[in-house]
């Protein structure tokens, strides 16, 4: 039994922080040339590090040949004790730098949707959570929509997906939900109940004023229709309410996500649902330079309530 006055004895087996981040960095790319270049150690200093902590354990924690790098049954099991360390750390030097700033932390969420009210189950269980910390939620236009996040003017972003910018990362998926037309209440398509992507083929779409990521734009506004027809960009526009003023006043027609037939409702404007419509997904994406505890917090939240599915 070890007992306090056994400090010595105990220290030997403890890992130091450094042997922890190396262990674990190992124990995920199973390589030591590898784990050496992603920590910027010398080979060598992984191979004693690990070493010394097998002889402080007593156990083999991978097994080595000269092809291979396994972990053992001793080392999954350490991996799986170790892992919410580095992870702790952080959650503690973050609220330690902000108590040092005499701050509360404050998470501004920006929505390019217009579904705020919707997601609202996921605001409550985030302030429930994390009372220690401010939720703001804020509207990010779709035209240049990463710029407020680069600037760091909201700290997450609900966007739809794919985002594939290379310095942002993204995180779960808040909500999913088909796409519809929009035309004006007495286009003559409103007769039709429903339309076909295909229509957009003869018709066109609108398109940003300034251009976005094409990937992205495809994601929420096809270029072809499911035959592989061109879909032109009709008009562009800086906002949705250009949209909704241009619709409204002429034959134009548009495709919005499912929630604008609530939130988008106006007397001048129909929504006409789309039989072969794609499923809009949205996620939450952050700047993968700025990821915060409540960042992190409010991604556990979304995973644990699950998707919002219209």
């Amino acid at each position: 039994m070890v007992t306090i006055g056994e400090g010595d004895q105990w220290s030997d087996h403890l890992m130091q922080l450094r042997d922890i981040e190396i262990f674990l960095a190992l124990a995920e790319e199973l390589h030591f040339g590898r784990t050496a270049e992603r920590l910027r150690i010398a080979q060598a200093s992984v191979s004693q590090s690990i070493a010394k902590q097998e002889r402080a354990i007593g156990g083999k924690l991978f097994e080595r040949t000269s092809r291979t790098v396994r972990l053992t049954s001793l080392g999954r099991q350490l991996r799986e004790d170790l892992l919410p360390i580095p992870d702790a750390l952080r959650r503690s030097l973050d609220r330690a730098a902000l108590t040092a700033l005499g701050g509360t932390a404050v998470l501004t969420v920006g929505m390019i949707g217009e579904n705020a009210q919707d997601l609202v189950p996921f605001w409550h269980a985030f302030r429930s959570r994390h009372p220690e910390w401010q939720l703001k939620i804020r509207h990010s236009p779709f035209v240049h929509p990463f710029e407020a996040l680069r600037r760091g003017d909201v700290d997450v972003l609900v966007a739809w997906l794919p985002v594939e910018e290379p310095d942002l990362t993204v995180g779960p998926v808040i909500c999913t939900e088909p796409m519809v037309a929009v035309t004006a209440a007495n286009h003559p398509l409103v007769d039709d109940k429903y339309v076909s992507m295909e229509v957009f083929g003869d018709r066109g779409l609108f398109g940003p004023s300034d251009p976005q990521p094409a990937y992205w734009e495809n994601a929420y506004s096809p270029f072809r229709t499911p035959s592989g027809r061109a879909i032109e960009r009709a008009h562009t526009v800086a906002s949705c309410g250009e949209v909704a003023t241009i619709i409204g006043t002429s034959d134009a027609i548009d495709l919005t996500s499912a929630h604008m037939v609530r939130y988008g409702a106006r007397p001048d404007l129909a929504h006409l649902p789309i039989s072969d419509s794609h499923l809009l997904r949205w996620g939450l994406v952050w700047r993968s330079d700025a990821e915060t505890e409540p960042v992190r917090g409010l991604a556990r939240v979304v995973r644990d309530l699950g998707v919002l599915a219209y």
